[in-house]
């Protein structure tokens, strides 16, 4: 099969790579969509010893089952593998799987690629409405609509607050799942003024939710950086970027008794005013990834509309890989995601 394959520190080669072998309980799905997310980004930059070179990265994927009683089903792929058998498993919280694989890290190669075996429990059925493209959304999605199930468990959806940092998909989609639990009021910081554009035609007001939601959710907004108030305070702050700097400013922009959901991982340490933290009682919650049923949700969500019509992807040819992965490097993408496609 010819894959996109991670050679090392901004490496990247469409080439032949071995054919895949599923296992007995794995479907081999021909890949037709896979996004770039932003780990397969800090891989591709040499700063993820996880994901060491040679690799074929690519996690958010959707594609067509060959052979066996599932031919031709069309479905979208839940990455993480678990066990399902440990306490974290067997309790819901099977993110937290202590033997938990993902796709795109050893030993399971990732979605860059014509081909991908998955276990069979790990897909999810596309309706023929839908487009594969869109349903790879479900992955990223699904980070945001997990971190937001999180955080309004915490704090009241009703008359609330939220402030996403980082217009990326994982910020986006955290904007929108905030929007449909319920949150009133959502700024979304962006300093990309194209990525800023498209942002503002994803609003909440196209998603396909009843009419009281929408009133009770007056969407989202984006803008730069600079123009935040330097007094403003949310209930809620969504850091889908990960970096010294936007946990710094998560913890001055939360309000006293408010919510921090640390997503990105753009660098490890710094950042956190823990005085703050403690004196005004703010959550500081590390989220990762999803539960299996945040993304059966979320796949349904997107199936059904509810997070509007997920048209501000970006389409490429999986043999431009390299080239797209540089344009994101450079900052020459406008939109929240790329969509790679064998």
């Amino acid at each position: 099969m010819k894959a996109l394959i991670y050679d090392g520190p901004e490496s990247l080669e469409f080439r032949d790579a071995p054919d895949p072998a599923p296992r007995d309980d794995e479907v081999l799905i021909r890949v037709k969509a896979c996004g770039i997310c932003g780990s397969d980004m800090h891989a591709y930059l040499g700063h993820d010893e996880r994901r060491p070179a040679p690799l074929i990265l690519g996690h958010e994927a959707a594609g067509i089952i060959s052979g066996g009683t599932r031919d031709g089903e069309r479905v979208t792929v839940n990455p993480l593998v678990t066990c399902g058998t440990c306490a974290d498993c067997i309790t819901g919280r099977d993110n937290l799987c202590a033997s938990r694989q993902i796709i795109s890290m050893p030993p399971r190669e990732g979605a860059f690629a014509q081909w991908l075996p998955m276990p069979e429990a790990n897909v999810i059925t596309v309706p023929d409405h839908v487009p594969l493209e869109k349903a790879a959304l479900a992955e990223p999605l699904a980070c945001g609509w997990h971190a937001s199930r999180l955080a309004t468990n915490l704090v009241s959806p009703e008359g609330t607050s939220a402030l996403v940092i980082g217009g990326g998909a994982i910020g986006l989609g955290s904007a929108l799942s905030l929007a449909r639990f319920g949150v009133a009021d959502i700024v979304i910081l962006e300093p990309n003024a194209d990525r800023r554009a498209i942002i503002g035609q994803a609003g909440i007001d196209r998603a396909g939710i009843d009419r009281a939601s929408i009133d009770r959710a007056g969407g989202h907004r984006a803008i730069e950086p600079e123009k935040l108030d330097s007094d403003s305070q949310f209930d809620i702050v969504v850091d889908a970027v990960g970096y010294a700097a936007s946990r710094a400013m998560a913890c001055k922009h939360a309000r006293p008794g408010g919510v921090i959901v640390h997503i990105g991982l753009g660098e490890s340490a710094g950042g956190i005013d823990s005085r703050r933290l403690t004196l005004q009682e703010i959550t500081f919650m590390g989220t990762y990834t999803y539960t299996s049923e945040d993304f059966r949700n979320t796949a349904a969500a997107i199936f059904n509309g509810d997070l509007g019509t997920l048209d501000w992807m970006e389409m490429r040819d999986l043999r431009d890989g390299a080239a797209a992965f540089s344009d994101l490097r450079a900052h020459r993408v406008a939109s929240p995601k790329i969509i790679l496609a064998p």
